[in-house]
């Protein structure tokens, strides 16, 4: 009996090998893209702000909701006198800022510089017009929605694909392309990783385009790392009790160190938004980025 069944378990593995190489081989699958909640969700930064005559006013159930997501209605101050139908999309968003923190010097210059940071809380669909107000549908949620936001007609986003991270040069040459500041990020975090949004302050006018890879990067003791300077600047060439060179090194004596790369997802005159895709140690902001 048990001979019987190793020689059927022979026969049926047999079979697949042979099945399987007549199917020929695997083709190489597409590129994988930027998904859709980092694409639609990662925030913006735009200067000019962007037109806000369109508002969420209100919501149903607004004696105690203070915040509106997915399948809540919310009221929109346009209506039929305005133009608005039944099926028109929105894009939601809202300006923010954050005055709590500076990681590097310069860093709240910088952001203002930047213009106005936008966070995307979500998508909504018409399904009511009344004269001067319309009702809409949550239909996409990113984060809450309130009272103030900012609602523009939807326009699709571009989905670019990702590059292959096992090609990534983790001793890449200066590209001599333009660089900027990761200036700072979405939900303002300081430490960024793969899956982050980074705010880059270059844009459009030194030829950024959607679908670029930027490469991020940083010198040793730079003048502007705060942390650095809390320590005296002179790791590069001795930490007291933890040796030292025989020579005084500064940060433009030694080679950069390349962190990761990312992917633009949104860009506007000045600003762009670049997801990370990769990175071998952690990113800050106040390190560098330069067009690939």
């Amino acid at each position: 009996m048990r001979a019987k069944l190793a020689a059927l378990c022979v026969s049926i593995l047999s079979s697949a090998v042979v099945s399987s190489a007549q199917t020929g081989p695997e083709t190489t699958p597409p590129p994988r893209q930027a998904d859709y909640s980092h694409v639609y969700c990662s925030g913006f930064v735009s200067d000019p702000k962007v037109p806000d005559e369109i508002r969420v006013v209100s919501g149903e159930q607004s004696n105690y909701k203070i915040a509106f997501a997915r399948g809540d209605n919310v009221y929109l101050n346009r209506g039929a006198d305005k133009g608005v139908k039944i099926g028109d999309l929105f894009t939601v968003v809202r300006p923010d800022s954050d005055f709590a923190n500076e990681w590097f010097y310069g860093q709240p210059k910088l952001t203002k510089e930047l213009g106005t940071i936008y966070k995307d809380t979500g998508r909504i669909r018409v399904v009511n017009v009344q004269p001067k107000i319309s009702i809409a549908e949550v239909v996409f949620s990113c984060d809450y929605m309130q009272r103030g936001d900012v609602a523009r007609p939807f326009e699709e986003r571009p989905e670019p694909p990702y590059k292959d991270a096992g090609k990534f040069d983790h001793f890449a040459p200066v590209s001599g392309k333009p660089v900027g500041t990761v200036v700072t990020s979405f939900d303002y975090h300081q430490l960024l990783g793969r899956g982050d949004a980074a705010y880059v302050n270059i844009g459009a006018a030194k030829g950024v385009k959607i679908g670029d890879y930027m490469r991020v990067f940083r010198y040793q003791g730079n003048k502007k790392d705060i942390n650095d300077n809390a320590v005296g600047g002179e790791n590069q060439y001795k930490v007291y009790g933890f040796g030292s060179a025989p020579t005084k090194y500064v940060g433009k004596d030694l080679p950069r160190e390349v962190l990761g790369e990312g992917v633009v997802l949104n860009v506007t005159k000045n600003a762009a938004t670049v997801l990370i895709t990769y990175s071998s140690v952690d990113i800050y902001a106040g390190d560098y980025a330069e067009i690939e």
